[in-house]
């Protein structure tokens, strides 16, 4: 087939055949009401991102590479923050950002073991899991129903001497208050992590401009695990504007190195058998420094190609998803008798990754969740619900020591046994949406 053909002419014809493929083979399933089945959450995808696949696996360049600085760019140019690096997961991009403010480069303001981070009980478990398991306290504050982000009248109750940082994520897509949040940090010198997973593409005005959400804390993460706004499989990003921050998520994320060379390169800097570190014999190969206990999270540059080719479809998918959550909540509006609908927070236009709702007194959750289940639409928790119930915090719980409480959590545990959500995503049609309404709707008569 491919004799005496030049490489990239055979390549050309490998990738035409891959679009022809996708086309003819994938996305046929259509919504059949008659035996329905509604994901929360779904990949949406087409040939493009079939053939940045193939193309990259045709190269063989099985780690970070060309379509990783693509992708690394565009997503930095999309959300208007100088620095972006891409990691194999959300998880490990939280783990990143925060192990990052533990850096000796940052002096004083460096997170230690047994210094404070307020957060949340309510989400999902990677957003502290980090911050315990580097020997850091989680103070843990209520949130606030309908909007389900953090209660910002507890934030001067939580502060202590301790305090170094508040890090918090935008829940399924609504902005927490950033500007009191933002404001709060200022004031007492505290650095602001903004797990920006579940929100890409949500806005928030703050001192006048509209910004995107991520890149108004100190650092900013994403996932892009299948459901998630874009994907790549797995995969996730972290960003900054700050320069020095950046250079430590660098590091971390690749091995904890000093050097900055890209993969397969050599003295970038041209100081690579000249230098003293540490203490290092003179002139050590600067490849094999270590500034930092780093990780190795880099993604490939398969991910990354599927990724470039998401990033292009992203703004339609925004759009998309607020449509959904804007036709589901005003066909659910008979029901405010029995449910609390999700409400955006004050001064934002969010990227919704879900449909949040309270379940009011005399209506069981569980029962109305197993209804809407058996009729073939998907609905999940609010993660973690309240993480301290969880037996993962069994043995800190029976210690009295490790996380710190402040107030009742209230609300916290209200909506871990009230509350759950349905999808909005952007591969929902108007009649998925409207099955769905008609679905809860016929559950809590």
């Amino acid at each position: 087939m491919f004799d005496n053909m030049p490489e990239q002419q055979a390549r050309e014809k490998i990738l035409d055949m891959v679009d022809i493929y996708c086309k003819t083979y994938h996305n046929k399933k259509t919504f059949d009401e008659s035996n329905p089945k509604i994901s929360y959450s779904k990949r949406i995808y087409d040939n493009s991102e079939m053939v940045n696949l193939v193309d990259s696996a045709l190269e063989f360049w099985l780690t970070s590479g060309r379509y990783t600085e693509k992708f690394e760019h565009k997503l930095a140019k999309f959300l208007g923050v100088k620095f972006c690096s891409l990691v194999n997961s959300g998880s490990s991009a939280n783990l990143l950002a925060f192990m990052t403010l533990t850096s000796p480069l940052l002096g004083h303001r460096a997170i230690k073991r047994g210094n404070e981070v307020i957060t949340l009980a309510a989400g999902f478990p990677t957003t502290i899991t980090p911050i315990i398991q580097f020997g850091a306290v989680p103070v843990f504050v209520d949130v606030n129903i309908p909007q389900y982000n953090i209660e910002v009248s507890m934030l001067e109750k939580a502060l202590s001497s301790k305090t170094k940082a508040v890090m918090l994520a935008h829940t399924l897509g609504n902005p927490f208050d950033l500007k009191t949040v933002k404001s709060f940090c200022d004031k007492h010198n505290l650095w602001l992590i903004e797990d920006n997973c579940d929100a890409l593409g949500s806005k928030y005005t703050i001192d006048g401009e509209e910004k995107l959400t991520g890149s108004i804390g100190d650092i900013g993460t994403s996932s892009f695990y299948p459901p998630h706004h874009m994907t790549m499989g797995e995969g996730g990003a972290v960003y900054t504007n700050d320069p020095l921050l950046a250079k430590i998520i660098r590091s971390m994320r690749d091995w904890g190195r000093d050097c900055i060379c890209k993969s397969g390169m050599d003295n970038m800097c041209n100081h690579r058998f000249d230098r003293q570190y540490g203490e290092l014999p003179f002139g050590y190969d600067h490849k094999y420094v270590y500034s930092h206990f780093g990780y190795n999270l880099k993604v490939t540059d398969m991910q990354a190609a599927i990724g470039c080719a998401q990033l292009e479809k992203l703004p339609r998918f925004v759009e998309r998803r607020k449509h959904n959550f804007e036709r589901l909540k005003n066909a659910l509006s008979p029901t405010t008798n029995k449910l609390i609908l999700p409400e955006p927070a004050p001064n934002s236009d969010p990227s919704w990754f879900g449909f949040l709702i309270t379940c009011k007194e005399g209506v069981d959750r569980n029962a109305l969740v197993n209804y809407i289940e058996s009729h073939g639409v998907q609905t999940r928790m609010l993660f973690a619900g309240n993480i301290i119930k969880h037996p993962c915090f069994d043995e800190l719980r029976k210690a009295k020591r490790g996380y710190r409480v402040v107030g009742d959590l209230k609300n916290t545990d209200r909506i871990m046994y009230d509350t759950f959500w349905v999808g909005v995503y952007p591969g929902m049609t108007d009649i998925m949406i409207d099955y769905i309404a008609k679905t809860i709707i016929d559950g809590v008569k």
